[in-house]
């Protein structure tokens, strides 16, 4: 029974999927802490908006962003194939995961560092290496609890939105129902992680939280939808490993087991 298990081509590819998922998950929480100028990026001026009275604002965003697209789309192919049991599944294995990753970090940053160790980095500039992995490790507490719960209820409002496109389109409009479910679960996702680490933790003004909330969601909205095509790419792959009568079955039981 053991040896069909492994054999079975959509247990492979789920398991796959979801070590990819909680692989890109953990990725983008450890990178988070980095704050990138999307401007530079791009070799453009920065564009200092004013949103809800805010000036001088610009595309400054966390390195999460550059992953957490993907996971939503990701979140879109097991809803397809598997159903929304199969998604809220992989989202509590990540989130418990993360816990535990920030659990080991949090021993990690407070176990005695040695004496040599303190001061090996000074060629490289960095007078305190002990500092150094604090600071990139032990991100603040309101940041670490706003990032896991914005990510499950984010993960649970695509999961709930793209069943009920797909009732009503059927297996047709793959595109309406993944983008569509991801700028929303994205746009909660947004505000969310602002709302908690940074007005709950804070005491940031609520246009602070507004105008940052809605800025990095104008990123995540046009990403998720210039990744729309992947989900058609990543679709004919999978017909193509498991089969296209496979593919049409999972889909099927994945409707059924809502």
């Amino acid at each position: 029974m053991i040896h069909n298990i492994v054999k079975d081509k959509s247990t492979k590819l789920f398991v796959g999927i979801t070590a990819f998922f909680v692989a890109n998950a953990l990725i983008a929480e450890c990178i988070g802490g980095k704050i990138f100028s999307l401007e530079k990026l791009l070799g453009l001026e920065p564009a200092n908006i004013t949103l809800f009275g805010e000036p001088n604002l610009s595309f400054n965003l966390s390195c999460g962003v550059l992953l957490w697209p993907l996971e939503f789309i990701i979140t879109d192919i097991v809803n397809e194939y598997y159903g929304p049991k199969a998604v809220k599944k992989i989202s509590y294995i990540a989130v418990a995961l993360i816990s535990y990753a920030f659990f080991i970090f949090y021993m990690a940053i407070n176990f005695p560092p040695a004496d040599f160790w303190i001061g090996s980095g000074s060629e490289n500039h960095i007078p305190n290496m002990n500092d150094a992995f604090t600071s990139i490790f032990g991100q603040g507490m309101w940041i670490i609890v706003a990032s896991i719960i914005a990510f499950l209820v984010s993960q649970l409002v695509d999961v709930t939105i793209f069943h009920k496109i797909k009732k009503i389109t059927g297996e047709e409009k793959v595109w309406l129902r993944a983008t569509g479910s991801t700028v929303v679960s994205q746009l909660v996702d947004s505000f969310i992680v602002v709302f908690i680490a940074f007005k709950i933790g804070k005491g940031w003004s609520w246009s602070t939280v507004l105008s940052i909330s809605l800025l990095g969601y104008s990123y995540k909205f046009l990403i998720a939808v210039i990744l729309t095509p992947v989900i058609y790419f990543v679709e004919t792959r999978i017909e193509h490993y498991v089969g296209a009568e496979t593919a049409k079955q999972m889909k099927l039981s994945a409707m059924k087991n809502e």
